[in-house]
């Protein structure tokens, strides 16, 4: 059998902080000390999956805007 619960972050820390001072150490020295760098790079921000989803250029296109910039640098330099 198993159970899931929707907890909000604001409730765990409100729960974490009614514990006693030596729980809220045994939690921390339960957790490994790479956890919460691991458990970040593994999960993509919105940002991210905003980005990624994002329109991509063309071989063409890049061709393209490559030689406008080019020309524009020129013009302007002059």
């Amino acid at each position: 059998m198993e159970l899931t619960v929707n907890v909000g972050y604001a409730q765990i820390m409100d729960l974490v902080r009614q514990l006693p001072a030596n729980q809220i150490v045994k939690i921390k020295k339960e957790l490994p000390e790479n956890y919460i760098q691991t458990k970040a790079k593994s999960e993509i921000s919105d940002f991210q999956k905003f980005i990624l989803r994002g329109p991509v250029m063309s071989d063409e296109q890049y061709m393209n805007f490559k030689q406008q910039r080019y020309h524009l640098n020129l013009w302007r330099t002059q």
